[in-house]
């Protein structure tokens, strides 16, 4: 005979064609409640993955991972660039300077944040010159006073490649005529698009011109310094600041958008809690399922009793009917789980295209993205298996205190 007993049996029950169809529609709404719960829990996670990548490559990418910052602009950066390089923890540094101005073009006027860089140490920090749409960062050379703006401000601006912007500085300067406000004629040279809030307030000069606007030739405000580590940020800044000799102070990421990544973390805590709640709710079914399981097949277990069964063994025939619920309706959810995760992206787009709808044009991506991680599905998959074990104990317990003689009274 087929060992151990109880798993023979409790098997064959759940192969078997049940006579109350209902207790067999509860057991399949259970698996099916359970797969869904599990596919909805492991594609959220992943579109939420998918946000949270988004928002580090694209924000952490265009704004500093640190920035070392002069209390007088630093006259000798290169040298002060070639020793933050030798720290372990640094992947790149580039000078900059930065100052807030007013644009305007075309009649429109636009606030701005200005920064001055070196188009050739800009790719060691940035991810800028892989989002250039139009002109390039090489067209950027000191002295032509070029400046590249973003896709959405030079909308706004109604300026494209090539044509003249004015920036207004906030500070005026005596003149013959009065007051006047400080302002330069600037050439278009280059577009980025790289998506959020940046489009609409980053602009981009070479760090001479921005050096001489800000009445300092040859210097630079700044460094800024990129981590091979995000997360070493705070620790690898002061370091730096200590190498500086005191002439600096350091402002790293988690000071600046800190708040934007705690924020998108809690979101991510929250909805896997909110929709750990479907999962509890499939495997709460099992409970219900089993229990009518038993109520229908007393006269079994009284058999199986006066055979010589222990209520140990009667236990764990129904036990295995659950496991069994739980394992199926686990692994149909981790499947769909997984395939939606990989195409959801797909998916929406599709959608996108066949009703005309922009369903993501309030974001700061225009597709759904989605990564998906196997730490994610195996956490998912180990909660949902453990909740549906666990609501096989207390049907399971109560078929083993069944007794026979109660039981076949009206047989």
């Amino acid at each position: 005979m087929f060992k151990p007993v109880s798993l023979f049996v409790g098997l064959r029950y759940t192969r078997a064609r049940r006579r109350n169809h209902f207790i067999s529609f509860i057991s399949l709404t259970s698996i099916i409640g359970l797969g869904l719960g599990v596919a909805v829990l492991i594609t959220v996670l992943s579109v939420m993955n998918g946000f949270d990548r988004e928002l580090r490559g694209r924000i952490l990418g265009m704004v500093p991972h640190g920035s070392l910052v002069g209390y007088e602009p630093i006259a000798d950066w290169a040298a002060q660039a070639e020793l933050a390089r030798r720290h372990p923890g640094v992947a790149g540094v580039a000078p900059f300077s930065q100052m807030q101005a007013m644009l305007t073009g075309a009649g429109t006027v636009e606030g701005a944040v200005i920064n001055g860089i070196l188009p050739s140490e800009e790719r060691a920090v940035s991810i800028l010159p892989d989002h250039m749409v139009e002109g390039s960062l090489e067209a950027l050379r000191p002295g032509d006073f070029g400046i590249v703006l973003g896709a959405t401000l030079a909308r706004r601006l109604g300026v494209g490649l090539g044509d003249k912007v004015t920036l207004v500085l906030p500070e005026a300067t005596v003149s013959p005529a009065g007051v006047m406000p400080r302002f330069k004629r600037f050439t278009v040279s280059g577009i980025f698009r790289v998506g959020a809030e940046l489009d609409v307030s980053l602009a981009y000069v070479h760090l001479d011109d921005a050096a001489v606007l800000l009445r300092h030739p040859h210097t630079a405000q700044a460094l800024r310094v990129k981590m091979h580590d995000l997360f070493d940020a705070p620790w690898v800044m002061d370091d730096l600041v200590m190498l500086s000799g005191g002439n600096t102070y350091s402002v790293d990421w988690t000071r600046t958008h800190g708040n934007l990544f705690q924020a998108v973390k809690m979101e991510k805590t929250m909805m896997t809690l909110l929709l750990l709640f479907i999962v509890a709710v499939a495997a709460f079914n099992i409970v219900s399922s089993l229990v009518m399981v038993v109520t229908d097949k007393k006269g079994d277990i009284a058999i199986l009793r006066t055979l010589g069964a222990s209520p140990g063994m009667i236990m764990r025939v129904f036990m295995v009917q659950g496991v069994v619920i739980g394992v199926v309706g686990t692994l149909t959810g981790v499947l769909l789980g997984i395939t939606l995760a990989l195409t959801i992206s797909d998916i929406v787009a599709w959608v996108e295209q066949a009703t005309g709808a922009a369903l993501l044009e309030a974001y700061f991506v225009n597709f759904l993205p989605s990564e998906l991680r196997m730490s994610d599905v195996v956490t998912v998959s180990v909660i949902a298996f453990t909740l549906s074990f666990a609501a096989t104990v207390y049907p399971a317990l109560r078929a083993s205190k069944v007794h026979p003689a109660e039981a076949l009274r009206y047989e």
